[in-house]
This record gives structure tokens, C-alpha cells and sequence, in this order.
């Protein structure tokens, strides 16, 4: 057995440089110096006795045997990853530190009610919170970044486990006034004069609730369309009371107060597939899958 052997730290630096192809946005993800994170990896090579990474001024290419190197290195910290869980998880229930990844259309708006709550009746749980996007997110738990995400179905989780825990309802927002606003719910085919007329404002691409609202009107053939974008759920509710347009936003949004200082007006949408489900994911066989149950029922009765 080789006595000079890569440490953990290393592989996290290599990976990370392989995922952000830059060494100072590398180094802002591994919380470290861009010197440290360099010297960590010529460390490597050394080590190793080979070139990983070639290096000029504006560009970052791995090599053949540096791509493959990363593929293991995966590998390596995902199992140290479930070896640390595993460990987690034979002591005290929803302890210590676990690592979550929320969508940005849910942390500002369940988040909050959960964090005081655990702190007072979860005292040796250290939450760790990151916000990122569906696909991001998903990302960071198959790489080990993340112990769990919490995020919006429908979208692919691919082989993880999830849990349930709530259904969330789609409301369309309207100016104060606005004609078309009706007093209670309102049909898909009420929002087709807005999709027609480019005034139904959505987030950009990479948020999953774009695609769950673009479902609610039956017209998921405008994902990609770019003449309707926010860059979050608040600046669409102030393009919306400014009179630019229409949008959609979850029930959860408007409880927590989203419209509060707006004149907007918001209805639910009368539709079956006018909602998402909220969900707690985790890589599949994961040895804290008590934890998360647990982790569940706190959101749940958030």
C-alpha cells in the first residue's frame, strides 16, 4: 500500500476546480484562499507524479488522466461522505451538521418559520443552508455538497429517495383594477390574453417554478422563451404592481407576505395541475435516512 496517499482536502479541491473551470470561483466554493486551493492541487500532482491540470492566464484544461482522476475523486468523497453519515447517524437523532439545498422560490418564504423553531427544540443540529436552483441543488447532493435538498416537484430527482411534504397552489397576480381580475378563481384560458401579449412576467430559465406555471396555463412550450423574465419571485411582484404585466406565484409566497406595500391582487388558478409538491430529497440508501424523516416532520409543521 502506497504510503503517500491524496487527502480529502486535495480530491475537494480538484473537483471543485473541474466544476467551476476557474480557481478563484473554485476557491470562493471550497471557502478557502485561490492560493490555497492552487498549492493544494500542485500538492496533488506532485504527489501523484503528473500533470492534472494545465494552466495558462485565461484558461483552466484538465488533461485525459486529470478527467479521470476527477471521476474517482467523486467517487472517493461520496463514500467519505456516507462514511461520515454513517457515523452521524449512530448518534443522538437530527444532531450535529447536516447540509441542505433549497430552491430560491422556498427558502425565503418556509425557511424562516423553520429556523427558530429547530434552534429551540433542536439544539444540537447545526442546518446548513444553501440556496440554489433545482438543477444546482440536485447537483451538490449527487456530488456530496448537500445532505439533503429541499425542492419542487414535478421535476427529476432521478434515483434518490424523497419525501412529501406539502402541496403548494399556483395564484396568478394582478395589478389593482386590472379587468381581467375575476373574484375568485381563475381558468387557464384567462391568462392566454397575457401569454399572447408577452405581459406574463416569469422567472428566468433555471427556476423549476417558470416551468410549473408555464404547466398551470397548459402551455410548457414557452420554456424557453425570453420575452417574459425576473430575476426573482419579489421583482416579479413589483414589475406587477408597476403595471407591467401578470405572474404566477406559489401559495406559500403570498402567505408568508409577499404582497405586503403592493396593491396586487392575487387568485388562485383553477386547475388540477396548478400547483407543485413541495419534497425532501436524499441520495438513495443514505444511512441518515431517519434524519431526514425527522427533518420532514419539522417542515411539515412549520
Amino acid at each position: 500500500m502506497s504510503t503517500y496517499l491524496p487527502t480529502i482536502k486535495q480530491l475537494q479541491y480538484l473537483v471543485a476546480l473541474y466544476e467551476h473551470g476557474h480557481f478563484g470561483r473554485a476557491a470562493d466554493a471550497s471557502f478557502v484562499s485561490q492560493s490555497t486551493l492552487s498549492a493544494g492541487i500542485r500538492e496533488l500532482e506532485s504527489l501523484l507524479g503528473v500533470t492534472l491540470v494545465e494552466r495558462s492566464r485565461r484558461v483552466v484544461r484538465f488533461t485525459a488522466l486529470g478527467e479521470q482522476v476527477v471521476a474517482k475523486a467523486n467517487k472517493l468523497l461520496r463514500e467519505a461522505e456516507e462514511l461520515s453519515d454513517l457515523v452521524q447517524a449512530a448518534g443522538k437523532p437530527l444532531s450535529g451538521q447536516l447540509r441542505m439545498s433549497v430552491i430560491p422560490t422556498i427558502a425565503p418564504f418556509m425557511i424562516p418559520r423553520l429556523l427558530p423553531r429547530l434552534r429551540k427544540e433542536r439544539p444540537d443540529l447545526e442546518l446548513m443552508l444553501r440556496e440554489e436552483t433545482s438543477a444546482d441543488a440536485m447537483e451538490s447532493l449527487q456530488h456530496g455538497r448537500a445532505d439533503c435538498v429541499l425542492l419542487a416537484l414535478p421535476f427529476d430527482t432521478g434515483e434518490a429517495d424523497w419525501v412529501h411534504i406539502a402541496d403548494d397552489r399556483l395564484f396568478v397576480a394582478f395589478p389593482k383594477d386590472d379587468p381581467r381580475d375575476p373574484p375568485a378563481a381563475i381558468p387557464p384560458e384567462m391568462i392566454e390574453p397575457a401569454i399572447q401579449g408577452g405581459r406574463l412576467l416569469l422567472l428566468e430559465d433555471g427556476h423549476c417554478l417558470r416551468d410549473h406555471a408555464l404547466a398551470a396555463c397548459n402551455r410548457s412550450e414557452l420554456r424557453a422563451s425570453a420575452s417574459m423574465i425576473g430575476t426573482s419571485l419579489h421583482t416579479l411582484v413589483q414589475m406587477v404592481d408597476h403595471n407591467l404585466g401578470l405572474t404566477m406565484l406559489p401559495e406559500m409566497a403570498i402567505d408568508a407576505g409577499i404582497l405586503t406595500g403592493t396593491e396586487v391582487v392575487a387568485r388562485p388558478v383553477e386547475s388540477e395541475s396548478a400547483k407543485r409538491e413541495i419534497v425532501l430529497v436524499w441520495r438513495k440508501n443514505s444511512p441518515r435516512e431517519a434524519d431526514f424523516q425527522l427533518l420532514a416532520d419539522e417542515l411539515r409543521a412549520g
